[in-house]
């Protein structure tokens, strides 16, 4: 089968977890002994060079100039369609969700959801965002969607009132990586610590879980804890974080690639992820595969992913962050418990079975 993804998430993700799913899923359709091929166009997408250079179409710029980022989408989306139009797919695969209209009738088009968030949370973003109308659009135009959630399936067919039957749930995988040599002194990790990973703003829930450390004095004493990605801290977060009580360098935040996350994932004590809201949510899948026992929000999606290899907390009430956390680090049957139960759980989710379900759709659309 010739499978067309196009320009759209790498023109606008150097790194990501969106791109990162078009790489893996193209890999895997290889293997499986499809014709894929990416019209890529001018794109700063930093993945796509680990693939067969001959299914790229398309070159590689280090960053656009400074406002010329609409200008290079509109010559994409032209240049592409027209690449596209005479490579004759028989499926194209939209990466995200298009502010144009296709110029041409052709094969079936798949649209990929990740979440709801931008309907969800609309206050937590830009006020000129338009990405929810985009999506919308994009979830009329397609033949049929691919949800990555059940949880999100759900949300789609409330906020749009898209047609259960139009939408078919396929799960991610997370990614391995080789483990970094991490050096605990340089990080000053000298206690045991608790990881948290992600950006922390809003929905992620990240100063909620800071106040609900922050009522157990036991808690205090006996952890550090490691923000992984997101940025440095903000002057609110430390400001919040001297006001609950911390020590001095006992929450730290900690950037780096993945072979160091991956570290960071087998020395803690455990994980601990309060967001109020994933669409699918990959650090706790990458946690379970490490390892690494899971604590986690009871909501969305996280417990479809989870399963029973995670210890759940209401993600909105301190005390039952606090309780559970207590609940795992304390116990050393309760870690050992999870570790074994995410081990298994993870088997359940790999790139193989997602390309493999993916692969099931494009031929029901074409048959």
């Amino acid at each position: 089968m010739k499978i067309a993804f196009d320009y759209q998430i790498f023109s606008q993700q150097a790194y990501g977890g969106i791109s990162r799913y078009y790489q893996n899923l193209a890999i895997e359709l290889l293997q499986l002994e499809q014709e894929v091929s990416i019209f890529a166009g001018l794109h700063c997408n930093n993945y796509l060079t680990s693939l067969p250079g001959d299914i790229i179409n398309g070159y590689k710029l280090s960053k656009y100039p400074p406002k010329t980022g609409k200008l290079f989408q509109f010559a994409n989306h032209y240049f592409t369609d027209y690449q596209m139009k005479s490579w004759r797919p028989q499926i194209i695969h939209e990466t995200y969700f298009s502010n144009f209209t296709p110029s041409w009738q052709g094969p079936p088009r798949i649209v990929t959801v990740y979440d709801m968030i931008h309907e969800l949370f609309p206050h937590e973003l830009k006020k000129k965002d338009a990405i929810s109308q985009r999506k919308k659009n994009a979830c009329e135009n397609a033949d049929h969607i691919i949800s990555i959630s059940n949880n999100t399936k759900k949300d789609l067919v409330e906020c749009f009132g898209v047609s259960p039957e139009k939408i078919t749930v396929i799960h991610l995988a997370a990614n391995t990586y080789p483990k970094h040599n991490l050096n605990l002194i340089k990080f000053n990790l000298i206690k045991p610590f608790l990881l948290y990973v992600g950006t922390r703003k809003g929905y992620k829930n990240f100063n909620q879980l800071l106040r609900a450390l922050s009522k157990s004095q036991k808690l205090i004493n006996d952890f550090d804890i490691v923000a992984f990605g997101g940025g440095t801290f903000t002057l609110d977060e430390t400001n919040l974080i001297n006001s609950l009580g911390f020590k001095e360098d006992q929450v730290k935040q900690i950037g780096g690639n993945d072979s160091l996350l991956v570290s960071l994932y087998k020395e803690a004590t455990a994980f601990v992820y309060p967001s109020l809201y994933e669409g699918f949510g990959i650090p706790p899948l990458e946690a379970m595969a490490y390892e690494c026992p899971v604590i986690s929000s009871n909501t969305s999606s996280l417990p479809e992913v989870v399963g029973e290899a995670g210890e759940y907390f209401n993600p909105e009430e301190i005390e039952s962050i606090k309780l559970s956390i207590e609940n795992v680090v304390y116990s050393p049957s309760r870690i050992m418990d999870l570790k074994l139960k995410g081990l298994e759980r993870v088997d359940n989710f790999s790139w193989k079975k997602c390309s493999q379900e993916t692969l099931k759709v494009y031929m029901k659309l074409i048959t």
